[in-house]
């Protein structure tokens, strides 16, 4: 495979309701079918009218950028004083919700395409229609990435080519099957132009010559499928933003191992890794104790009211003496720590009264 990589010189600059497609075949009257266009995302932006107003300079304009900001953010992903790293309504993550001043007029602000994918397949169907090229085309933008430093064009839209290219199930030269190998091709296209175009030279549009042997079908599932669901994401938060959500989850805790099987006793080890999180923090003499012991726990059970159906574990609260109204208090507050240490580890809890005839204050079923 020989792939050349040519910038499109000449387009100038792009404003609302300007012709791509006219533009783009003026420019490159060499474009032929097979081709590659690497689109720049603001040149597509400007020209949809995807533009707002703000002031020039000022805290006006910050207030202003904010507000865009905010509706344009879909989800908070981490806040590192100014920087905002976030999630769009599109699904991509990343700084300030792909929003761009630069090569642009100071009182205006570029926000991303509203349907990338959307907007590659219509500048392509322009281009086949009116010039008879059959291209695929890119839209890209320039994004960081976690863990690396710099910045690098990925695709946000694509039309005309599979956005990954698949290798599960093939063998490589060793014979091993691959099990996880998709290419990410067009983010791959999409920094190769960029190495043609630079960010001073408004050169917005570069060719990949000789990657495809012919293009894909019009519809396909375009540059949306890269998008990673959050669900799926093991670094969906920021270390602050997850941590606040763990605090959050910890205060609404549910009550009882309902999701524990009935034959799956709560691990003994997370049991005391749990315990030992909040020893340092509770009441000072405060007893937590895990009872292990079979018949005991059965014969304590057995005066616990309500003690939920599902339940394996026991875990027995005994405050300080005296035990006083503000003790008791203290100790409610102390076994809501332990319930959220032990659903950290996994296991699930449900504050109740104490056996009869127990010394202790409370207990937790788990």
């Amino acid at each position: 495979m020989r792939l050349e990589i040519r910038p499109v010189l000449g387009i100038g600059d792009v404003t609302e309701g300007d012709d791509l497609a006219a533009l783009i075949a003026t420019a490159a009257p060499w474009l032929r079918d097979g081709d590659v266009l690497v689109v720049t995302s603001k040149i597509v932006s400007k020209a949809e009218g995807r533009l707002v107003d703000v002031p020039a300079d000022g805290p006006e304009r910050l207030a202003a950028r904010d507000e865009v900001l905010a509706a344009e953010t879909a989800r908070v992903v981490a806040t590192r004083g100014a920087t905002r790293i976030v999630q769009t309504h599109h699904g991509f993550v990343l700084a300030s919700a792909g929003i761009d001043a630069s090569n642009v007029d100071k009182t205006r602000l570029v926000l991303l395409p509203e349907d990338p994918d959307a907007s590659a397949r219509a500048l392509r169907a322009a281009l086949r229609e009116r010039y008879a090229l059959d291209v695929a085309v890119i839209v890209s933008d320039t994004m960081g990435r976690p863990w690396r430093n710099g910045l690098t064009d990925v695709a946000l839209g694509v039309a005309g080519m599979p956005a990954m290219r698949d290798h599960r199930g093939e063998v490589d030269p060793y014979g091993n099957e691959l099990q996880l190998t998709q290419m990410a091709v067009v983010d791959e296209l999409a920094g190769a132009g960029e190495l043609v175009k630079g960010k001073c030279d408004q050169v917005p549009v570069a060719v990949v010559r000789g990657y495809l042997a012919a293009t894909g079908p019009e519809e396909g599932s375009g540059a949306a499928v890269l998008v990673r669901d959050a669900e799926l994401d093991l670094f969906s938060l920021g270390t602050a933003e997850a941590r606040a959500a763990g605090l959050a989850a910890a205060a609404v805790l549910p009550d009882g191992p309902a999701d524990t099987p009935a034959d799956t006793p709560a691990d003994p080890a997370a049991v005391a890794r749990a315990i030992a999180a909040v020893a340092d923090v509770v009441a000072p003499g405060t007893v937590l104790t895990h009872v292990t012991d079979d018949e005991v726990r059965a014969a304590l059970v057995a005066t616990v009211p309500g003690w939920p159906e599902r339940a394996t574990g026991l875990v027995l609260g005994e405050p300080a003496a005296p035990v006083d109204p503000a003790g008791l208090v203290r100790l409610g507050a102390d076994l809501q720590r332990l319930r959220a240490a032990l659903a950290a580890e996994g296991v699930a809890s449900a504050l109740l009264p104490p056996p009869t005839g127990s010394t202790a204050s409370a207990c937790l079923a788990i």
